[in-house]
Order: C-alpha cells, then structure tokens, then sequence
C-alpha cells in the first residue's frame, strides 16, 4: 500500500472557515473527502502536513516511498496515471504550484527542513487539473465529484431494488445500498446519478434531481425538494428546498426554507425557514469576506449562498445574505438579514451581536452531539480554544468591550 502524504499550502487560508479545524483534504465533496479519494484512486493510505495545532489530530507518516500530494487537488485518471508513472525525486507542477511529488526519506526531510534543488519537476501541459482555490470551488466542482465518486463506490456491486411506490423519471444510475428505505419518492436521474447511501431514508413525497448523494445514517424529510449537484454527508437531516449544496457531516436542515450554491460545515443546524439569498436583486457579482485579505472582496461569481463553519446554529426565520460566511461556534438569531460575516463565537444577529462565551457554546454543541450519541472531546475543545483565540482579532466589539473596562476603571481610581 502506498504511502500518501497530503499537504497544505497557502491556499488552505482562502478555504477557512473549513480549514480551521480540518486540513484541505479532508473537506467534504461528493460523496467522500478529498483524502478518501485519493486513498482509493492510489490504492494507498495517507496522513498530513498541515498546521501546527492540527497536527496532533492530522499526523505525519514517513515512509521509504512517499508520495507527497497536494491536498486540494482532486484525483483523475491522468494524473493518477502520470504520479504512478514518477520516479523517486520526480516533481509535478501547476503553474509553478506543486501537486506532486515521489521522494524517499532523505529527499523528503530535505524538502521539509531544508532546500532540495535536484527534483526532476515538469509543468502539467495536458491533463485536467481540478482543485480547490477559493470556497466556492467546493460547490462549483461538486458535480464532477459526485459522477467520479459514483463511479467508485458502485462499481462491482449492485443496487438494492427500488420499491414500486417510487416515480422514476429517465434512464440514468440510481444506487441503493444496503439498508437504504426510499418509498412514495420521485427520482430524476436523467441529468446525473443519485447515490442513496447505507441506512439512509427518504422519506415519501421528496424530489430529487440528481447529480445527488446521500450519506450514510441520513434522512431526507418528507416533500423536500432537491436539485442537483447536492451533495449531503453522513448522519444529516434535509428539508426545504435545496440546491447545488454541499453538507458535511451531522448537520440538520430539518425544515422549510431555501438554500442554494451553499457549503454547510459539520454539526451545524440551521432553524425553520430560514432562507439563504444566493442572488443579487441586481445581478452583478457577489462579493464574499476573504480571511486572507481580511475584508469583503469581489469574485467572479453570480451565485453565491452561505459558507457556515462547524458546530454554528441559527434560529428560525434568519434570514442569510447573498453571500454570507460564518465561523465557528456561531449562535445566530433574531430579525433582519445577517451581516455577511460572522466571526467565530458571534452570539446574536443583524442588530446585535456579542461573543459566545466557549464554555456556553461547547455545552449547546455537547447537548446536540449527545442526542447522536456523539460527544465532544477534550482534544475537540482544545481544539476550538486555539480557533477562539485566533479569531478574536475579527470580533471588534471584544475590543470595544476591553477599552471600556479599562475606562470605567480608570475613572474608579480617579474618583
């Protein structure tokens, strides 16, 4: 079995909120993670390099063959192909970018803790390159990874039947897998496969239209409507109407309301109508907050819905901008639409917000983890301690807040 090493560069940056408690490649696409991906199209098993305060979750294995990949590239045939085809030293190259690498132990320590010139690198000239560079990459590239990932989760075995209660519309893939229950559903393949995961439900009235994947343990509830490319990870709930979404793991859109060209991180829960914009009223371009920048920039996107980063929840009837990101361990709620950012541990909405103190968020997220029998473990809040404290530079009411105490008791010493 082949050694993998997946990597981050700086692009992991422009992929936070994601990247704050998980390396690139274990962003969820499709039906899997860019690290499960590459496992299988590599025959291989793979660890990280990544940074520091993740290291200890997301380790290193150093072998006497390694394959170095870049972690927010997506495998394809070819450049399976071409890495397979690499000797030790050889190093491929996007633009100047590594994507691979196949280096022993010493080149490898060489690159990592010292300068290595004698690689024999070459610039990809001909095969596709899919990878991520900003956020919406994840959305946008869902499609392409759910027909892949279909491909290699179905081949060689069969679908279980699919009940007669069911409607189904053309001749394309549609895959059952053990445990799955789908009654009184409509399934539309013909514009892409759908993939109903391992002990899944779909429950009776739901419309899908495919490319669609469905995550083990998940439900999709009663008179869902879901287009495709959406993807949804293990252990959800989705409702509502839904389109173009990627959903991480243990996140629940149980009801009503509208969410498009979304990326919706791991154990988050969005509350009852809520509804995402994912379109200017006048069309022109959504413009996104950038942790890299550290200001609302422009993209060159039309569409754009929400970023929401781990373990955030919002109450019901929020209304989510054209473009909103979130952080972490955000408690969202009350009238009007949300700012397009919300640092990690914001605690209100659009007229008011204030930090979410982590001890009460940790609780909130321990009582939710628990009903899934999960829970949230020293090394998780440990974790999120380092996010907390990394991201206090963009809560500015901290700051306003600190220059008041000291304020107020500088005029106590006065009087």
């Amino acid at each position: 079995m082949k050694n993998l090493i997946l990597f981050d560069n700086e692009t992991r940056d422009h992929l936070l909120p994601f990247t704050f408690t998980r390396p690139v490649c274990e962003i969820m696409m499709g039906g899997m993670t860019n690290r499960e991906r590459w496992e299988k199209w590599m025959n291989g098993s793979a660890s990280f390099i990544t940074q520091d305060y993740l290291s200890e979750r997301y380790d290193i294995t150093i072998s006497e063959v390694n394959y170095l990949i870049n972690g927010s590239v997506l495998p394809t045939h070819e450049l399976v192909s071409l890495i397979s085809q690499m000797e030790n030293g050889g190093a491929m190259l996007l633009d100047g970018e590594l994507v691979a690498a196949v280096l022993d132990r010493d080149q490898f320590n060489r690159l990592m803790y010292d300068d290595i010139d004698d690689l024999n690198s070459f610039e990809i000239k001909d095969a596709p390159v899919y990878k991520f560079n900003r956020l919406w990459d994840i959305f946008l590239l869902n499609e392409k990874a759910i027909i892949s990932d279909f491909k290699l989760l179905t081949t060689g075995k069969s679908s279980k039947p699919i009940g007669a209660t069911n409607t189904i519309i053309g001749n394309g893939q549609i895959f059952l897998e053990e445990g799955a229950k789908v009654e009184g559903a409509m399934l539309n393949a013909s514009k892409g496969p759908i993939y109903i995961g391992k002990n899944t439900e779909v429950m009776e009235g739901a419309l899908i239209r495919g490319p669609f994947m469905l995550g083990e343990e998940s439900v999709v509830k009663m008179g869902a409507k879901i287009y495709g490319p959406t993807a949804i990870g293990p252990n959800c709930v989705v409702g509502g109407e839904v389109k173009n979404v990627v959903m991480f793991g243990h996140s629940n859109k149980g009801h009503e309301g509208y969410l498009g060209n979304s990326v919706i991180g791991e154990w988050c829960n969005i509350g009852a109508d809520t509804n995402c914009s994912n379109l200017k009223n006048n069309w022109s371009e959504v413009k996104l907050w950038s942790y890299v920048s550290g200001q609302i920039e422009e993209t060159d996107q039309l569409k754009i819905g929400v970023f929401m980063g781990d373990y955030t929840m919002c109450g019901i009837n929020s209304m989510l901008s054209t473009g909103t990101v979130t952080g972490l361990c955000c408690n969202i709620f009350g009238s009007g639409f949300l700012p397009k950012f919300m640092p990690s541990f914001s605690w209100g909405g659009a007229d008011d917000r204030t930090t979410y103190i982590p001890e009460k968020a940790f609780e909130a997220v321990e009582r939710m983890m628990s009903i899934h029998g999960h829970h949230l473990s020293t090394e998780d809040r440990v974790l999120l301690m380092s996010v907390f404290e990394e991201t206090a530079k963009y809560r500015p009411w901290e700051q306003k807040e600190e220059t008041g105490r000291k304020f107020f008791k500088l005029f106590e010493s006065k009087s």
